[in-house]
């Protein structure tokens, strides 16, 4: 009867580490395409605020090299409101010096009354900030229309103007923050959208509940995190990053570095 008690203890104990695993972890979605003849790969980093990776965020920087991104994508609330703004600016200026970043506002950013400010800083350390606009851009010699828009926090979204770059021959992306409003996103025709916002539903049973609660979407959210077909494109949503910031803890939900392959078709 004792070794069955230790026996019971021990699962529980190692059932409780799972849940509570907050180590960094990259996730990887792959999406083929007709529009690409050789891979593109996209690191997306989605709601950091501010939380520490390491000395000088040695662990995520490590995590982005490992998976050999052709570009970084910044999805909003890297900045936290309540917490100091160091730690995001020490991993930003490490990325943009190694790779094309690209970066649209969270919520948090807008809560922090800086969020000009913020926009600012990242354009001076070689970020491309997108507000309701994009480029062209050549990644492992491909050429992808890259978009972005604001945080509806910023008191306008500029989507209008974002949706008349799409052109239907270039693989095109929206970068957006919150992924519960991708179907207003999707009145112009992008290929991707690529948001954050959700941070994986805070809790997670595996197989059972993909997420509990999201801000925006209440309660067993529709986009907690994961790859989603809407229609004719394909939402990713990140599980973030936020790890100490959070009121809630994450239960079966490590942060996470999300890898998006865009592939060609064989």
């Amino acid at each position: 009867m004792k070794r069955k008690r230790w026996a019971v203890a021990a699962v529980c104990a190692a059932a409780a580490l799972a849940a509570l695993d907050v180590r960094l972890r990259t996730v990887v979605y792959s999406i083929t395409t007709p529009k690409v003849a050789a891979p593109v790969r996209l690191a997306v980093l989605s709601d950091l605020h501010s939380c520490v990776y390491g000395p000088e965020q040695r662990t995520l920087l490590e995590a982005v090299a490992a998976a050999e991104p052709d570009a970084v994508l910044m999805a909003g609330d890297m900045v936290d409101d309540a917490m100091p703004e160091e730690p995001a600016w020490t991993a930003v200026r490490a990325l943009a010096e190694e790779y094309p970043c690209f970066y649209v506002t969270g919520n948090h950013e807008w809560r922090t009354g800086e969020a000009e400010r913020i926009c600012r800083e990242m354009e001076a350390l070689g970020v491309r900030v997108l507000r309701g606009d994009g480029e062209t851009v050549e990644l492992n010699g491909q050429r992808l229309d890259l978009w972005g828009v604001d945080d509806p926090d910023s008191g306008a979204l500029g989507l209008e103007q974002a949706g008349e770059g799409v052109r239907e021959e270039v693989f095109s992306v929206l970068l957006a923050h919150r992924p519960e409003k991708v179907r207003l996103y999707l009145q112009a025709p992008f290929d991707l959208v690529v948001s954050g916002h959700a941070h994986g539903g805070q809790w997670r049973l595996p197989g059972l509940v993909n997420g509990l609660l999201a801000p925006g979407q209440g309660m067993f959210p529709a986009y907690a995190g994961g790859c989603y077909d809407v229609g004719e494109a394909r939402l990713v949503v990140s599980r973030g990053l936020a790890r100490e910031s959070t009121r809630i803890p994450r239960l079966f939900n490590r942060p996470e570095v999300t890898l998006v392959e865009i592939l060609p078709e064989s």
